[in-house]
């Protein structure tokens, strides 16, 4: 072996020949040859995979362009990296390798996540990671196994599932997002609803921000819209926001970013409680000493959109907390946009039902609209405030129970 063969990353060589990748493609067990090399080991009769032995049911070879990519770089370069480049691309293809093997200890991989973490944070080696395709590697490692998998060791496979989901959402800004169309597949599907059902507060909240993300890019609108209907897993965001919890901010953005991009189930929403867990959530927020991390504003925004049903407005008048929820946020000093939601909100309610008016009247919204006409918010939320009080008078006054008092 010569000098010029000695500079090849062990990464760029085919584990059957050791040369040079001229055609990269990967088998369904993950491991990558070059397209001539495994043509003619399957064309000799063998129906296992190289490296791993195990037994290819899918033959398929699906080209592998980021590895392509990188060896085209490469070879842009003279023919070699610089130490330190060098150094990266050696050390993140033997993570790899690790994380995929399953004679690596638990505690192994979690210390390799971990160095996976520190490495998405400085441009280059972050460069390598998503050239190597780790996204979907990772994505591939969180939900390709099976529930009963998932079972076992179950408090090992949840810090390993912690820290891969981290290292995701570390990627995720600087990778194209259609990676996470494999949560189309059902068997990816039912683990993104068994985390969300089983796993820990940080997994629940790692995944709302997934889903969250899912409505950034054209490339993932199917997926969008098909996590926006299925009802199993709205189900365990809605219990997640009545849990008034770090991982309720998480879900109610998840939630906003649903309904904002149009792909929210409202009535399957509303039917699996919703309404009651944002009320329980906006009045908690109300005895807690910070606001600055909370995700009130979003779940403002939500009620205000979903009184628009019917549904809605009637889960919120059953709900004995609901009216005083929103009369307490209509003057609020310090948000003007929670006022606005608040008094749309009442606007909304209030027009079709006594009960309601009744109950904010009780509340002292007439005082709380008054002070808000005083203050520095803005002319629309002025405006309606206006409106709402003019609703209530009028309201008020035709009723016949009280033209009669």
């Amino acid at each position: 072996m010569n000098e010029a063969e000695m500079t090849v990353p062990y990464l760029f060589r085919c584990p059957i020949t050791l040369d040079l990748f001229k055609d990269p493609v990967t088998l369904s067990t993950g491991q990558t040859y070059d397209r001539s090399s495994i043509e003619k080991w399957l064309a000799a009769g063998n129906l296992t995979c190289p490296v791993t032995m195990q037994k290819l049911h899918d033959p398929t070879m699906v080209p592998n362009h980021t590895l392509r990519h990188l060896i085209d770089h490469w070879l842009q370069m003279g023919h070699q990296f610089d130490h330190e480049d060098l150094a990266i691309v050696d050390s993140v293809a033997a993570i790899k390798h690790s994380l995929e093997s399953h004679d690596t200890a638990f505690e192994t991989k979690l210390n390799m996540l971990e160095t996976i973490r520190v490495l998405s944070q400085e441009s280059s080696s972050r460069s390598c990671l998503i050239h190597l395709g780790f996204l979907p590697f990772l994505l591939e490692l969180v939900f390709g196994r099976t529930q009963k998998e998932a079972m076992i060791s179950s408090e090992e496979y949840a810090k390993f599932v912690e820290q891969a989901l981290f290292c995701v959402l570390k990627l995720l800004p600087f990778c194209e997002l259609e990676s996470l169309n494999i949560l189309l597949q059902e068997s990816k599907l039912e683990s993104v609803l068994f985390l969300l059902k089983h796993g820990s507060s940080l997994v629940k909240m790692n995944l709302c921000q997934l889903i969250e993300t899912t409505s950034a890019s054209s490339e993932t609108n199917q997926l969008c819209s098909m996590l926006g209907k299925k009802r199993e897993l709205l189900h365990e965001i809605v219990q997640l926001v009545h849990q008034n919890c770090e991982a309720s901010d998480a879900g109610i953005k998840a939630l906003w970013t649903l309904l904002s991009s149009s792909k929210l189930n409202q009535e399957t929403c509303i039917t699996e409680g919703v309404v009651d867990g944002l009320i329980s959530y906006i009045s908690s927020s109300e005895r807690r000493q910070s606001n600055k991390s909370l995700a009130v504003p979003f779940a403002m925004d939500i009620l205000e959109k979903l009184l628009a049903l019917d549904s809605a407005r009637e889960a919120l008048l059953r709900n004995p907390n609901g009216i005083t929820t929103l009369v307490k946020k209509v003057f609020r000093v310090s948000n003007h946009e929670e006022s606005e939601n608040a008094v749309g909100s009442l606007m909304t309610v209030c027009y079709g039902s006594f009960q309601a008016r009744e109950e904010a009247i009780a509340d002292g919204v007439l005082t709380q609209l008054l002070l808000l006409l005083q203050s520095q918010c803005s002319g629309r939320t002025k405006t309606k405030a206006r409106m709402l009080l003019k609703l209530l008078r009028s309201k008020w006054i035709q009723d016949p129970s009280h033209m009669s008092n």
